[in-house]
């Protein structure tokens, strides 16, 4: 598989913006066929830098329903990599790929 397509997008909130200054842990959204050894891979690659580990999670579908005209909104499933990377003083840049 491509690594452009294992690494979907970077999944930046403030609870992931703290994880990555104080863990050294980034959030990516990857492809559902992804295994822990191609995330590693594609990090590497991708902005060079070496992973320590990496823990993925699969997210559930999730539906909310409105009062107003009883509207139905669908948040979609997704999988989770949280990276840890090996050097504590390494940083990524998401708007950079190399």
């Amino acid at each position: 598989m491509r690594l452009y397509r294992l690494i979907k997008r970077p999944i930046v909130t403030e609870k992931t913006s703290n994880m990555s200054l104080e863990k050294n842990t980034y959030v990516f959204e990857v492809d559902e066929a992804a295994t822990k050894v191609d995330i590693k891979n594609a990090i590497l690659s991708l902005y060079g830098e070496k992973v320590a580990k990496v823990n993925m999670i699969n997210t559930r579908e999730k539906f909310k329903f409105g009062r107003k005209w009883a509207m139905t909104y669908r948040q979609r499933a997704f999988k989770k990599a949280y990276v840890t990377l090996a050097n504590p003083s390494a940083k990524i840049d998401y708007t950079i790929v190399k």
